[in-house]
């Protein structure tokens, strides 16, 4: 075999192996993907406060999206229960008793 049919021949098998590789990437499995979007199913509870609870649920927003997107959900949910707990601290009670004198006035 000559320099030509050396070649040839190299290529030929090129060809041969390129054909088998895109017949098997054809029948392969799709490649894993970490970052594609994939239900946690995190079951989460009543909390009985609907404010809460609407937070609670938007945390399953986050099943549809890839992890990259998490992060806003998790912080508009964080930001979310953060407001609930100040409305908490902000409702007006009864109001404080009156100081109690010890003492006359002169």
């Amino acid at each position: 075999m000559g320099t030509v049919g050396a070649v040839e021949g190299a290529v030929a098998v090129e060809g041969v192996e390129a054909a088998e590789a895109a017949e098997g990437a054809e029948g392969a499995e799709p490649d894993y993907d970490p970052a594609a979007p994939a239900p946690l199913n995190v079951p989460r509870t009543p909390t009985g406060n609907a404010v809460v609870d609407a937070q609670l649920e938007r945390l399953g927003d986050a099943d549809h999206l890839a992890t990259d997107g998490h992060v806003e959900v998790y912080e508009d949910v964080h930001r979310g229960l953060r407001d609930a707990l100040t409305a908490l601290d902000a409702r007006q009670g009864p109001p404080a008793p009156a100081p109690h004198r010890t003492t006359t006035p002169p």
